[in-house]
């Protein structure tokens, strides 16, 4: 879930569902019996706090919160134990790790992708959630819409972490990163991973812009182009006030694809590569995905799950196990 919870967006996302001005929905206003909250509402209130915050379903509803100040607290309260630390979330900190294992996420996303992974893995793993600017705790950082600084943001960020055997997978923007990644670590001739993973994402084509620019498009546009290809969930696309506070991240992240220009002729990376879509995947076809063989001198092949896009959604401890057997064989 999201590293905070700020009340007066939490104030203004009740405001919404109740048709109100924000400043009547105050932090001690009974929901019930002042604001009129009944249980279709409360549930629309809820649904919108699971789709905006990253909370588990009914969380709202269930936590039996009266007024905004009492909901506040209680999410609030949901996220010790998820408290990140800089840009690198661990859900599960160990003080020596066997391996760790980075996962990069999706434009427009954040770590809650991976919400709930960490149990699907060997207890001596650690999991490292690279948090890009601008969402969670660091929803105050401004935003990074070039390919190389971002890279350089997360390499800052990991290089402490990187002193034993680690991993990095990476999910659609997140593939490009773990790849751009490792090929800046090479370069540098730095501790490199032992396994690359890539999903959702077609390996570079050497030209900026070549899957299109939709970060030019207006917002219209936009939304119809993400619900047709299955890039965002439809509470966010079709919620006005929800789509609003994430549009200009998702904006940013596709202008730091679309104008992304890697190298024309790399060399192949000395790094065990595997690569995973889904079966149903309306923005990146099996082509795309196995043209990855010539970016590394050890493919570990394409694995396709039923499932669009977000097929990872649905696939979390076949992936896991997935990953785990590439890692193990790869530092065997």
């Amino acid at each position: 879930m999201t590293a905070t919870v700020n009340i007066e967006e939490l104030r203004a996302l009740i405001a919404a569902v109740l048709e109100l001005e924000p400043e009547e929905v105050t932090d001690g206003a009974h929901f019930t019996d002042e604001l009129d909250v009944d249980s279709l509402l409360m549930l629309e209130i809820s649904t919108r706090v699971e789709t905006a915050y990253g909370f588990p379903e009914n969380a709202v509803v269930v936590s039996g919160a009266r007024t905004l100040s009492e909901l506040h607290a209680f999410l609030l309260s949901k996220l010790v134990g998820e408290t990140p630390t800089g840009p690198v979330i661990r859900p599960r900190p160990l003080s020596d790790p066997a391996v760790r294992l980075f996962l990069f996420h999706h434009a427009g996303g954040s770590h809650l992708l991976y919400r709930g992974w960490a149990e699907h893995f060997p207890q001596d793993w650690e999991l490292c959630l690279p948090e890009a600017p601008g969402r969670g705790q660091l929803r105050t950082v401004p935003l990074i819409d070039d390919c190389d600084l971002l890279v350089d943001y997360f390499h800052t960020a990991i290089a402490p972490l990187l002193d034993r055997p680690f991993g990095f997978f990476g999910h659609s923007m997140g593939a490009a990163i773990a790849y751009q990644l490792t090929h800046r670590l090479h370069h540098e001739e730095g501790p490199l991973p032992a396994w690359l993973g890539v999903s959702a994402y077609g390996a570079p084509r050497g030209e900026a812009g070549a899957d299109g620019r939709p970060h030019l498009m207006s917002d219209a546009e936009l939304r119809g182009w993400l619900r047709n290809v299955g890039g965002s969930t439809p509470q966010l696309l079709d919620d006005n006030a929800v789509w609003h506070q994430f549009a200009p991240v998702f904006r940013n992240d596709f202008k730091l694809l679309d104008t992304w220009a890697p190298p024309r002729t790399p060399e192949p990376l000395p790094v065990p590569l595997s690569v995973f879509g889904g079966s149903r995947d309306k923005l990146t076809g099996e082509d795309h995905l196995l043209s990855w063989k010539a970016y590394t001198t050890h493919f570990r092949g394409l694995e396709r799950y039923e499932g669009g896009h977000f097929y990872l959604m649905n696939h979390q401890q076949p992936l896991a196990a997935a990953i785990t057997a590439a890692i193990e064989s790869a530092t065997a």
